[in-house]
């Protein structure tokens, strides 16, 4: 006895199944395996504390490649939160008052350091930790 390839009837010797319609001479054809995803198999966890690795570089590569809400968020916190420190280091390099700038040019370093750290460490903890006023503009980003 025969079985039809595609619906399992019984076909007996004909070559076309009368329930289904298939062909039952023809080979099957493999199925192309489906492109896979860039970040397929990467935990969010991992991509999230990704984000921040490079600062709003990496935000940038995240929040294009991921579809992710929770990487989508924090790409779009990196980008907000280390461009606006990379373009506050910008605007204190051509400043006048040398002392001050390089006093705050140095504090703004340490901060930006340990953002970088707590940053990193709650998206591999998998939390949603919002910087104060970056994370609605993040918000806004990550639509």
């Amino acid at each position: 006895m025969a079985f039809c390839k595609a619906c399992g009837q019984d076909i007996g010797t004909a070559n076309f199944c009368s329930k289904c319609g298939a062909n039952q001479t023809a080979p099957a054809q493999p199925v192309p395996p489906a492109a896979a995803a860039v970040t397929e198999g990467m935990g969010e966890n991992v991509a999230g504390l990704l984000c921040y690795v490079l600062g709003w570089i990496t935000g940038i590569i995240f929040l294009l490649v991921d579809k992710r809400p929770f990487v989508k968020f924090h790409a779009a916190q990196s980008i907000v939160v280390f461009g606006g420190l990379h373009a506050i280091h910008f605007v204190l390099r051509f400043t006048h008052f040398f002392l001050f700038s390089l006093g705050f040019h140095a504090l703004l370093g340490l901060v930006g350091f340990v953002l970088w750290i707590v940053l990193m460490i709650k998206a591999f903890q998998h939390e949603m930790f919002r910087v104060p006023l970056a994370a609605d503009l993040a918000d806004s980003l990550a639509r």
